[in-house]
């Protein structure tokens, strides 16, 4: 990169340190080691959490004491049982009759399969429509990404060794990024223990010394070098690190279906190893906003029709970007497809 190519670029780099840009390697503000080694990546996660903690006590009314002790003890709400019996059978059923557009990606010998749920699919979805609007649940997964902003919706498949290449890069455990931020899964079949389970180390989404001072470690290695995911903002933590940044082993959500799991993705977390081809649907949300916001409110994707329209537009963005020559879509489109086809071959 030519100095005339740095110097233009240094505003934007120096207004990315109040965004939730993470990547290391394409903002050299954020990836400098001499920063970092003054506590540049420590001041933004202190920031970041703060201002989490600030928005989650005004959304603390949408979630009941129980569900609060439960995620401020380990980070995650997990409600077995979810929906009543006859409401879930119903759900099963309306989505193994819907099928309709969907992208995939495979990452190693994994492919993720994702149906968006917008306002196109959720009109064939009554019954899902009604799951996503109930309060319990929209106010479970608001309080767990401190906005009062809907998340990403979708229909999700994985399927575990089903291609040949590399492990899955998502058995590594690993915090998503600086900042909290919500993923849930409401699993709509049984997840066997050898079959990939969410696991999540509980209480890894606290900002404990033990925390900040691996962190800030990190961050310094980061800067200089080592995994690529690591130093994109996506931390990799050995299993043999946790005891000495005071943290227990992983817990596998080898679960029934009908469980609900809402979790912190600051918390170190991981997709569970497989003995064979493995099948996982699920209902799957995805909450990421700035992180050093002190209000709730998400004023662009509280808009109407906008929040479910986000997949939409990042897919198609993506799909152009590539036509023209600037970039490579992950996610390629698959039309007619089910959130169960595959289930008989894994």
């Amino acid at each position: 990169m030519t100095r005339i190519f740095r110097v233009l670029l240094f505003p934007v780099w120096l207004l990315q340190l109040a965004t939730g840009a993470k990547s290391f390697v394409d903002n050299p503000i954020i990836g400098s080691a001499w920063l970092n080694r003054r506590g540049l990546h420590v001041l933004r996660l202190r920031v970041a959490h703060g201002m989490a903690a600030m928005r989650r006590r005004r959304l603390a009314r949408r979630v009941s004491p129980e569900d609060r002790a439960a995620f401020a003890r380990d980070g995650l709400i997990a409600k077995a049982n979810y929906l009543p019996p006859n409401d879930f059978q119903s759900l099963e059923d309306e989505i193994r009759a819907y099928r309709g557009p969907a992208r995939e990606m495979v990452q190693g010998d994994t492919i993720t399969r994702r149906i968006a749920l917008d306002s196109v699919s959720l009109r064939h979805l009554p019954t899902v429509a009604r799951l996503l609007e109930a309060p319990d649940f929209q106010g479970i997964l608001r309080y767990v990404s401190s906005f009062d902003a809907e998340p990403m919706l979708y229909l999700q498949t994985i399927l575990t060794g089903v291609v040949a290449g590399d492990p899955d890069p998502q058995l590594a455990l690993h915090s998503d990024a600086f900042q909290p931020s919500v993923k849930a899964w409401l699993f709509l079949n049984d997840v066997r223990p050898d079959a990939a389970p969410f696991t999540y180390v509980p209480g890894s989404h606290r900002l404990t010394a033990e925390r900040l001072a691996w962190e800030k470690k990190t961050s310094i290695a980061a800067s200089i070098g080592g995994i690529r995911l690591t130093r994109r903002g996506s931390f990799r933590v050995n299993p043999d690190e946790l005891p000495g940044i005071g943290l227990p082993p992983p817990r596998s959500f080898a679960v029934p279906a009908n469980t609900l799991v809402v979790a912190d993705m600051f918390g170190f977390h991981a997709r569970g190893p497989s003995e064979g081809p493995s099948f996982r649907v699920e209902i799957w949300a995805f909450g990421r906003h700035s992180p050093f916001v002190p209000w709730t409110y998400s004023m662009l994707w509280n808009l109407p029709g906008l929040a479910r329209a986000r997949t939409a537009i990042f897919w198609r963005w993506s799909d152009l970007m590539e036509r023209i020559g600037l970039g490579r879509a992950v996610w390629k489109a698959k039309e007619n497809s089910s959130a169960f086809d595959g289930e008989a071959s894994a």
